[in-house]
């Protein structure tokens, strides 16, 4: 159980990894968890200790056992974005309520840029595989990660299901995450930014009731703007009030349904993914002229060591 939200990650299953990912903590206090078919004494896979706010357990405690917790993620964390850049990939966290409209974007977005890029997706959800059904629908490979009765993704989890996927370079990865706007806020996945998705039937006060969310997000996408002539929502509002949480986001009004707004989203996928490819490229123009580097140093080892057994020195 995370002790950071109180969700159970114990029942977490990865396409393509075994059955289930069981958890459970050993006598001496080690907490990891493993598929079915994985060694059983393998202590690889650390989903956090104990549940939240457990009778008995101090505050420090809880404090110390949530520190641990995010340290964990973000070290795996930081493993995904290294992958991500040395890849050239461009990944992203899409996050919201249920309902939101996420999946139909997904679509949305695979159909306009089918051709353009390489796109993979990863789908979190407490249960079934239908979202990941209908992004192979599009012809994109997808992954479901089903989390139980965990409210969230985390770092750990994205690393094993990009085990799976072994997305394209220079390409594009949507993660999907459970539909929460409270526990993805806090676990870094490895991503470029987090992509909160507000739609118009929610209410416009949502970035004043979930601020981490909004503060955390990069983006934000006010989904399903063709119901608005039916609603009392107020979209200067809902802009403003995520501003209030994060000075900096940036909103475009879309409606995955009827495709208005989607230029606007597509051209800022656009550009953010030249920038990644960019990056990828400069990543390997460094690492190739280390390689050289090494080389040349060897070479004059060799060539030092040949004199010497001459007798040339």
């Amino acid at each position: 159980m995370c002790a950071l939200c109180g969700c159970d990650n114990r029942e977490a299953k990865i396409e393509g990894a075994g059955k289930y990912m069981h958890f459970h903590v050993h006598a001496d206090g080690m907490a990891h968890s493993h598929s079915d078919d994985a060694n059983h004494h393998g202590h690889d896979l650390h989903y956090g200790l104990g549940p939240a706010h457990a009778p008995g357990m101090s505050q420090a405690r809880m404090v110390r056992v949530e520190q641990d917790i995010l340290a964990k993620n973000d070290a795996y964390a930081a493993t995904n974005r290294n992958y991500f850049r040395e890849h050239g990939i461009f990944a992203l966290n899409l996050v919201s309520s249920p309902g939101s409209g996420k999946t139909s974007l997904l679509v949305r977005t695979i159909d306009a840029l089918q051709g353009r890029y390489p796109i993979c997706v990863i789908e979190g959800d407490q249960q079934t595989s239908r979202d990941a059904d209908r992004i192979r629908a599009t012809g994109a490979p997808a992954i479901q990660i089903n989390t139980g009765r965990g409210c969230h993704l985390d770092a750990l989890m994205v690393g094993h299901a990009l085990e799976q996927l072994r997305p394209e370079e220079n390409s594009l990865m949507l993660i999907e995450n459970v539909g929460n706007l409270v526990c993805p806020a806090s676990f870094d996945l490895g991503e470029a930014h987090k992509v909160a998705v507000l739609s118009v039937t929610e209410g416009e006060d949502k970035p004043l009731k979930y601020p981490d969310m909004f503060a955390a997000a990069d983006l934000m996408l006010l989904n399903k703007s063709d119901l608005l002539a039916h609603l009392d929502f107020d979209v200067a509002f809902a802009i403003d009030a995520a501003r209030q949480a994060n000075p900096g986001i940036r909103t475009i009004v879309l409606s995955a349904r009827t495709g208005e707004g989607m230029d606007e989203w597509l051209d800022w996928l656009d550009a953010q993914l030249g920038i990644a490819a960019l990056r990828g490229a400069e990543i390997a123009e460094s690492r190739i002229a280390a390689f050289g580097a090494e080389i040349r140093a060897l070479e004059a080892l060799l060539a030092a060591g040949n004199r010497l057994a001459l007798g040339q020195v």
